[in-house]
């Protein structure tokens, strides 16, 4: 639109100084006729005007037509010998009217004026061509350029979806996943970049790892020796009636179990990480899993005088690993029922949030401080609470692990419903990634 408008008012004021150029020199040559052969020379000019487009006129000082075809002086037209245009104004002998005009009137020496046009009709339907011819054109390009940078914008940003898809892939831990790569343009520079950082990042992990399971796995096979050696110890110790000795004995036994068992849940840990994602899923009803904990973790409540409580409502079914699932929320009871003291409480409910299925585990221990919330998730960390309590400090590292692999998320927070600092563990079972 500036464009047009720009060649419009470049087109219209290149036609104005033209015509008011003609114009001017028209008045110059009539100024040179005198006053008597002036009439004369006005008739032979509109007998040699064979294309209508120019007019004259010679007017007496008190406005009356001496000659030329102009019949008036238009009112509002100003003797100064310079340029106006008038639309629709200017009567003319015949029966063509002409629409638009230039016209220049001067006052001669004898008071006569001297009135002189140009029709500028066809000029302007000339240009008038010319700008709707722009504006078409201008409008088609539009167009076509509008359905270029859609269909540019579509191949892009399905581009982008692709790489998006295969982030989430990559965030969820999929590492053996690349960006997609199609040309030359930013995107797939940038691909390439991250392509490369992924390789590295895989690389070094997988030595990691590898470095990290060959200790767990060669350690265990001489602390199992270790174990049998001490057994043999304990029974000569019992012979010997050396109590200290068997003290001390039965103490590395059961340092050394608790050794074993740390290997033993690193090496689970390592194991979970390893598998691929979503291999070996399935469909999984959590309300009969929910089931079976109840029947498996209710005895052993009841003995040891704890409260059971299982509350479940009608979920969905979720998509996952029904093994390691299984696995995961054992061990959550199992701390839960560790952790509460006699004539405490432990629940289980199951609900159906807005995203999906909400599994919570809550009791009335001492419960975790909100600083330290984050971190008992981390290998090997305990609370300061549970430090008198056996365990590896591995049992919710393998949560975290499962929870991972499913990309379902792990909340630690306080058990509202407790007058005391109980803990409540809630797990959310839907795909986090599409949050």
């Amino acid at each position: 639109m500036l464009l047009v408008g720009f060649i419009g008012w470049s087109v219209t004021t290149r036609m104005q100084n033209d015509t008011d150029g003609l114009l001017h020199w028209q008045l110059y040559y009539f100024e040179s006729i005198p006053s008597p052969n002036l009439p004369l020379a006005i008739h032979r000019r509109i007998e040699q005007e064979h294309l209508h487009i120019s007019y004259f006129g010679l007017f007496a000082p008190d406005g009356s037509r001496i000659a030329g075809d102009i019949e008036s002086i238009p009112p509002e037209l100003k003797l100064d010998e310079a340029g106006h245009t008038l639309s629709g104004k200017l009567r003319v002998r015949g029966e063509h009217t002409p629409e638009v005009v230039r016209v220049s009137a001067a006052r001669r020496s004898d008071g006569s004026v001297l009135v002189i046009a140009r029709d500028l009709t066809s000029i302007l339907r000339i240009r008038e061509v010319a700008i709707n011819a722009l504006v078409t054109g201008g409008l088609f390009f539009l167009i076509v350029s509008i359905a270029t940078g859609l269909l540019l914008s579509v191949r892009q940003m399905r581009r982008v979806r692709d790489i998006r898809r295969v982030t989430l892939r990559i965030a969820e831990g999929d590492l053996n996943q690349r960006l997609p790569i199609g040309g030359r343009d930013e995107l797939d520079m940038l691909s390439h970049l991250v392509n490369h950082m992924l390789d590295d990042i895989e690389r070094l992990m997988t030595e990691v790892k590898g470095a990290c399971d060959g200790i767990a796995h060669d350690l265990r096979t001489p602390l199992a020796h270790i174990r049998t050696l001490l057994s043999n110890v304990a029974l000569r110790t019992r012979e010997s009636g050396d109590d200290e000795l068997r003290n001390m004995v039965e103490e590395a036994r059961l340092e050394t179990d608790m050794l074993l068992e740390r290997f033993r849940a690193m090496l689970r840990i390592s194991e979970i990480e390893s598998l691929k994602r979503r291999s070996g899923f399935a469909t999984v009803d959590l309300a009969s899993l929910v089931d079976e904990l109840n029947e498996l973790y209710g005895p052993l409540a009841e003995d040891r005088g704890v409260k059971w409580n299982v509350s479940a409502t009608p979920v969905d079914a979720v998509t996952g690993d029904r093994a390691l699932l299984f696995e995961a929320f054992s061990n959550l009871l199992d701390n839960a029922i560790k952790f509460t003291p006699q004539g405490g409480e432990v629940s289980i409910a199951l609900s159906m949030a807005s995203q999906g299925p909400k599994l919570v585990i809550s009791d009335t221990g001492p419960g975790i401080p909100e600083v330290e919330r984050e971190a008992i998730l981390a290998r090997f960390y305990r609370a300061d609470k549970a430090r008198h309590i056996p365990g590896s400090g591995l049992g919710l590292s393998i949560v975290t692990a499962v929870m991972h692999l499913h990309d379902f998320v792990l909340r630690v927070g306080r058990n509202e419903s407790s007058a005391g600092t109980g803990t409540a563990m809630s797990v959310e079972c839907w795909p986090h990634a599409l949050d």
